[in-house]
């Protein structure tokens, strides 16, 4: 994930977010690993998803209202 760097509650939104990752680990959510600075741009390195991120999924695939449910509920 590339996060870009513009302002200063940017930049504070974004350490409060890498605090609360690096101190939540669940096995039902994509874990954060580590992070990177790249000139004006923040990576962060995350678990693989094979089938690639929710937004992927469902903006290109039509989806009936139980299974966004059993999504949603997991």
């Amino acid at each position: 994930k590339k996060i870009y760097l513009r302002g200063l509650s940017v930049t504070k939104l974004c350490r409060n977010e890498l605090k609360v990752m690096k101190m939540n680990r669940n096995p039902n959510l994509v874990n954060y690993l580590d992070s990177y600075l790249v000139d004006q741009e923040l990576w962060l390195v995350m678990e693989y998803m094979d089938g690639g991120t929710l937004m992927d999924v469902i903006s290109k695939t039509y989806l009936r209202d139980d299974e966004i449910a059993a999504i949603s509920r997991e």
